[in-house]
């Protein structure tokens, strides 16, 4: 299942606000900012990507489900499901 690029315009936006805040994350490190400061930016960070990753599974599905492509099968489905869990 190839991604179209016009419909993963969210997920992209997504990943660069992540890659954004992880850069933010890093400086915060270095710079020695406090603990709790430096988790809760890092938890965003990963809620974000986590949120691009479910982003792209349903838009991958919406397109199976519309073309009626049978490529991939459930288990692929449960998978890359998982893999976000």
């Amino acid at each position: 299942m190839k991604l179209d690029p016009q419909e993963m315009k969210s997920a992209v936006n997504r990943l660069k606000r992540a890659q954004g805040q992880l850069g933010a994350v890093i400086r915060m490190i270095e710079d020695g900012q406090e603990c709790q400061e430096v988790v809760t930016q890092l938890a965003a960070v990963s809620k974000a990507v986590d949120r691009a990753g479910f982003v792209i599974i349903s838009t991958g599905l919406q397109q199976c489900i519309s073309e009626g492509n049978s490529e991939i099968d459930a288990k692929q489905l449960e998978k890359m499901f998982l893999s976000l869990a």
